[in-house]
């Protein structure tokens, strides 16, 4: 594995990388490559998901659950002001969770996309 391909992503989180690593093992370096330039324009970086969370103070409670797909979720912190702005408050404390979370369904979705590429 190259491993220059890892560190051209920012602000790589320890789980994260290793996750990836996992997740790739099987594939040969032209798929790891699709792997890294699918997963690099899909994946989400902790930072945004914190600032989308602390938007939903002042404009709009949910941004941060429509930016992570969950549009269920999102939904409903909408129309409840963010569950009361409890679930904003946790959400803000467990930005990198959700983020986490988040990244690891795109890394196993880029892989079988990638896998599929020779």
């Amino acid at each position: 594995m190259n491993s220059n391909m890892l560190l051209s992503i920012p602000g790589l989180e320890p789980d994260e990388m290793s996750f990836i690593q996992e997740a790739i093992k099987p594939l040969n370096e032209d798929q790891q490559k699709s792997f890294f330039l699918l997963y690099q324009s899909r994946r989400k970086d902790p930072q945004v998901i914190m600032i989308c969370t602390i938007l939903g103070f002042a404009v709009i409670a949910g941004v941060q659950r429509f930016v992570l797909g969950q549009i269920g979720m999102g939904i409903l912190y909408l129309l409840t002001g963010g569950l009361c702005l409890v679930g904003t408050i946790i959400d803000l404390i467990n930005y990198k969770k959700l983020t986490l979370e988040y990244n690891q369904l795109i890394i196993v979705d880029c892989k079988k996309m990638a896998s599929g590429f020779n």
